[in-house]
């Protein structure tokens, strides 16, 4: 089952079954760690703003999608199922929201995917900014957990990431917002979808795969996975090899070297936003099919390229997806022992 059917089904299950026990309702005050913070809550909230994707969906997962009144930070659209009940959510920027914007819907809690937008040098605001309104804010332990951010920007992955950091963000959420069965039911969901995934594609061993994300143009260096981001926690749960060797989260490397290392399989990163040719996926595909170095690798020559959501690379509840669709196409290609 794919994640927009999850969602779908929790949206119109308002009476979620816990999977097990029933979980403990939250009792207020509230007080949870979060990225090095202590945050209390006295209720849950009833106004939030989501600045980033993942955050909202997981908003969404939870059935919370009526205490959104704001959001931003977006690669594309949301699943299928749930477009319908987005379209009312006022959409603050496509990027980073200014401050103003974000304190004008009169939020409780800001939730922030990246601690570049919120955090000591966001690009929206700082926690210290939003407290002083009396608005709360929260951040996602995908970017704080094992990552080091004080280099600014997108930051630096010094752990790998795992679907831990995901469901912590989900426990929290669930808590908050006092909705524990559904967390719970939600990651079971999750759980089970990987572990099919792996099994359908047990037999494979060592599959050379490249990640890329995008370039700034279409012939320069690529922006491609390296170690203990999304990709690399996907390749490794399916026995598969990251032909990219890099502490980096996302290295720019050339052609020639990406040539060198053969990847069997090409994962195109898909998305909306066109800040760089390379965001363009069908851009990628007339360049690895045209360039006189691109097009001798293995994988373009034997047509073993696809293309995935951005948004499966970030770490989220989509990387799920992402399992699933590299495992699949995996088997596909007859790339199987």
């Amino acid at each position: 089952m794919k994640i927009c059917a999850i969602l779908a089904a929790l949206l119109l299950s308002p009476f979620l079954k816990p999977v097990a026990a029933q979980a403990e309702p939250t009792v207020y005050p509230l007080s949870i760690g979060n990225c090095g913070r202590t945050l209390v809550f006295e209720e849950p909230p009833e106004k939030v703003v989501s600045l980033g994707q993942a955050v909202h969906e997981i908003l969404f997962a939870l059935d919370l999608g009526d205490r959104i009144a704001g959001t931003a930070v977006w690669l594309g659209p949301l699943p299928e199922a749930l477009q319908a009940a987005n379209a009312g959510i006022p959409r603050l920027a496509d990027e980073a929201p200014s401050f103003e914007s974000v304190v004008s819907v009169k939020p409780s809690l800001v939730l922030t995917e990246f601690e570049w937008h919120v955090g000591p040098q966001g690009a929206v605001g700082t926690p210290e900014q939003f407290a002083d309104l009396g608005i709360q804010t929260w951040q996602a332990p995908m970017d704080c957990t094992g990552k080091d951010n004080s280099s600014g920007g997108n930051g630096q992955r010094v752990e790998p990431f795992t679907m831990d950091q995901v469901y912590h963000a989900i426990t929290d959420l669930a808590a908050i917002f006092d909705v524990q069965d559904r967390g719970e039911a939600l990651i079971a969901g999750l759980k089970a979808r990987e572990a099919a995934a792996i099994a359908h594609a047990a037999e494979a061993k060592d599959v050379p795969v490249l990640f890329w994300f995008t370039s700034p143009e279409i012939d320069m260096d690529a922006s491609v996975a390296g170690s203990n981001g999304a990709p690399a926690y996907m390749l490794s749960s399916l026995n598969a090899r990251n032909v990219i060797r890099s502490d980096d989260e996302w290295p720019w490397v050339s052609w020639e070297s990406i040539a060198r290392s053969g990847p069997a399989v090409i994962v195109l990163a898909g998305m909306d936003r066109r800040f760089n040719q390379g965001d363009d996926p069908a851009s990628k595909i007339a360049f690895l099919t045209s360039d006189a170095v691109a097009s001798q690798i293995p994988a373009v020559q034997a047509g073993h390229y696809f293309v995935m959501r951005a948004e499966a690379m970030n770490p989220s509840m989509r990387t799920i997806d992402g399992i699933e669709e590299l495992a699949e196409k995996i088997v596909a290609f007859g790339l199987i022992q």
